[in-house]
């Protein structure tokens, strides 16, 4: 595998990076405390507009949608300089879970979904959410689960279930929905598009959870009674629900993966100075050797997640879709780890200090601990890499 990222992409990962220095980090707490006290925030709303005219705006989709055309990779080497903000990512509206929904109905959608939800969605005048986790005894970590069903009513569907933590519902125009479909394990689910004001549509609540709530991410409940939808609300076809799930989320572990270790390296940046200068036992806190091996082991993890991520994105990049699918559950199983461990240390190496709000690592450790359970918790991915493993299906070297 080539790992190098050519000329072109350096210069635009340089743009994208002056931009977040110049542009983003210093506006990062305003943009966070205007949303957290009325859930809109001009400041982001004027970087939005910025980001549009330097033309970084929705970087992954194709040219005739307004963006760069940019693969995985390309995305690789943007998204990790965006995701040194937890606000950055929406800045240049490639947020979960918009960026993914857009690429599945670029995909999947027809051309009445693609007009009436994906257009609006690119250009920002609406929003979206994914709708496939359930409270037990529905879908979780096993898709199998999945108990929200879809019967078919002449013309029509008629969906009946409960969904929860669908990231963004409570203010989303527009749902992607899983639902059952039939009983056959691999085509007995389909995904369909809801509108958000659908008749039968209980928005319960916003689950408050150990994060911050931050601009999209609340975790909503839903209640879907008898909501009727019309064919051409269906994604692709009846029965592609799961083989749609696979093409969505392997591409979105690894997007999670770019944008973590992006706050993971900006985390640990930010340790040096305080090591550098704080003296503590006769010398400076970078001198002791347990800081040193918190220090060396962080800076061996981001770059290990770095390389497997590149791994994982080039194969997708060539078509390797099947192919990818450990390697992205090993990349997100250990890069999600790694955030949090650096973000722990951070908050170790400053003491209380770091414990307090004075500065950003606990609030960030917060928003960071769902890393190890979403799209797939620690558990499952490991499962899948021993499986696939045993099954002879990859290699560890490449």
């Amino acid at each position: 595998m080539d790992f190098l990222i050519g000329e072109p992409l350096s210069e635009l990962r340089g743009r994208v990076r002056r931009f977040m220095d110049e542009r983003v980090l210093p506006v990062e707490d305003v943009i966070i405390a205007e949303d957290q006290s009325s859930g809109e925030s001009p400041t982001l709303a004027s970087l939005q507009a910025q980001a549009r005219a330097a033309g970084l705006w929705t970087p992954h989709l194709p040219e005739s949608f307004g963006g760069l055309g940019l693969g995985p990779m390309g995305m690789c080497a943007l998204f990790r300089e965006m995701g040194r903000s937890i606000v950055g990512a929406r800045v240049f509206h490639c947020d979960a879970p918009d960026q993914g929904n857009m690429d599945l109905l670029l995909k999947a959608g027809s051309p009445e979904i693609q007009e009436r939800y994906l257009g609006p969605l690119v250009r920002h005048e609406i929003t979206s959410a994914f709708c496939m986790t359930e409270p037990a005894p529905g879908a979780g970590a096993d898709p199998q689960n999945l108990r929200t069903e879809a019967v078919r009513d002449g013309e029509d569907w008629v969906i009946d279930g409960h969904k929860w933590f669908a990231t963004g519902a409570g203010a989303a125009s527009f749902l992607i929905v899983m639902a059952r479909t039939g009983e056959d394990r691999r085509t007995g689910a389909s995904m369909f598009v809801v509108d958000r004001g659908a008749e039968g549509l209980e928005h319960v609540r916003d689950v408050e959870v150990m994060g911050p709530p931050l601009l999209a991410h609340r975790e909503a409940e839903l209640r879907f009674h008898g909501v009727r939808v019309k064919q051409s609300a269906v994604l692709g076809q009846i029965g592609q629900g799961f083989e749609l799930a696979q093409t969505r989320l392997v591409p979105a572990r690894l997007t999670h993966c770019m944008r973590w270790l992006g706050l993971s390296t900006r985390a640990l940046e930010l340790c040096r100075g305080y090591l550098a200068t704080r003296e503590s036992f006769g010398k400076r806190l970078g001198q002791h050797q347990l800081v040193q091996r918190m220090i060396a082991e962080n800076a061996v993890a981001i770059h290990s997640g770095n390389l497997m991520t590149l791994h994982c994105a080039g194969l997708l990049e060539q078509g390797r879709h099947s192919e990818a699918r450990p390697y992205s559950s090993m990349a997100k199983l250990h890069v999600a780890r790694t955030l949090c461990k650096v973000l722990d240390d951070a908050i170790q190496m400053h003491g209380a200090l770091g414990y307090s709000d004075d500065l950003p690592f606990a609030m960030w450790y917060r928003w960071a601990r769902a890393a190890r359970i979403a799209d797939g918790p620690d558990e499952v991915h490991q499962m899948v890499v021993a499986r696939d493993f045993l099954r002879e299906r990859y290699s560890v070297l490449v």
